[in-house]
């Protein structure tokens, strides 16, 4: 048992991301089941869906799991009520600033964590009071830092700036790369793409069949005058590097991205028009599996790395 394992009152140090258009409550429950942390992905999900999904992860599971809610969401007061009625008991906020719903989530009993992209956020999550810190390296799918800072760098940063509990994500997709995290002073590890690409995953299963084929280098962060995004090839991904070449601006970039482009791409399947938001580490990735079978591949690839029992 480490820090993390004993805050989040869970088996194994391993969270799964709470993806937009991946993270309902079939995944997050399946893993929640295997003795990780599941998460719901709030982003995706107007707020009656949410509640939905709340109650039928707890339908489905026993052991904790929680929600992932991004800080900019424009229903973000009927998120944050939804989560204390329905007695959620773990929140990690992202995209935001974490002093704004910290105290509030914490006076109801709700454990609380915040994922950064620097060591400089890191020490104001501290002193918003989170319990712990997610710390993402520029290697993860969708929304990143404007950093750009790689998860082997970003971890022992962090590190040394906080005494806070630190998991690791960005890039981590098998027990070597857990290992990795733990040697650079991480307590736990978020895992998004490679849950992403199992069949519980709320995603369509072209987009998964997609990113299943990605080789290195077929991802690129883009989009980096609104909010950097990393984007698998393809049509869309084509569109906004080329108007970014051209110096297009802020306006004609929001122009361009529209609304509904993540939906289209990653729920509904549209590789022509969608946004396809997948991390570096899929080109790792070339089966469809259960998640139960992914946790049982990391703990089992880490114990034998470490030559002793993934039990903490």
């Amino acid at each position: 048992m480490n820090r993390i394992t004993s805050l989040l009152k869970i088996k194994y140090p391993i969270i799964q991301g709470g993806m937009v258009w991946c993270s309902g409550w079939r995944l997050a429950s399946a893993v929640s089941n295997a003795g990780g942390l599941g998460l719901l992905g709030a982003g995706s999900m107007h707020p009656e869906t949410l509640r939905e999904h709340i109650q039928k992860c707890k339908a489905a599971t026993d052991k904790p799991f929680g929600v992932n809610v991004p800080l900019l969401y424009p229903q973000i007061d009927e998120i944050i009520d939804i989560i204390i009625k329905e007695e959620v008991k773990i929140v990690f906020t992202s995209a935001g600033n974490p002093k704004t719903w910290t105290s509030v989530l914490k006076d109801k009993g709700i454990t609380v964590g915040h994922v950064v992209s620097s060591s400089k956020f890191a020490v104001k999550c501290e002193e918003a009071g989170v319990d712990l810190i997610v710390a993402e390296g520029f290697e993860a799918g969708g929304h990143n830092g404007r950093e750009e800072t790689t998860t082997m760098c970003l971890i022992p940063a962090v590190r040394n700036a906080t005494t806070l509990p630190l998991i690791a994500a960005g890039g981590i997709a098998t027990g070597k790369s857990i290992l990795a995290a733990m040697v650079l002073g991480a307590e736990g590890v978020q895992i998004g793409t490679r849950f992403a690409m199992t069949k519980e995953s709320s995603a369509s299963d072209v987009f998964k069949e997609y990113c299943l084929r990605l080789n290195e280098g077929d991802t690129k962060l883009l989009l980096k005058k609104l909010s950097p995004t990393r984007l698998a090839i393809g049509p869309f991904k084509d569109l906004v590097e080329a108007a970014e070449a051209r110096g297009a601006s802020v306006d004609e970039l929001k122009e361009l991205l529209g609304r509904g482009r993540a939906k289209k791409g990653i729920f509904e399947g549209d590789l022509e028009n969608g946004e396809l938001e997948i991390g570096q580490a899929a080109s790792q990735l070339r089966t469809l599996q259960t998640a139960e079978e992914v946790m049982k591949e990391l703990t089992d690839e880490y114990s034998r790395l470490t030559q002793q029992s993934f039990t903490w």
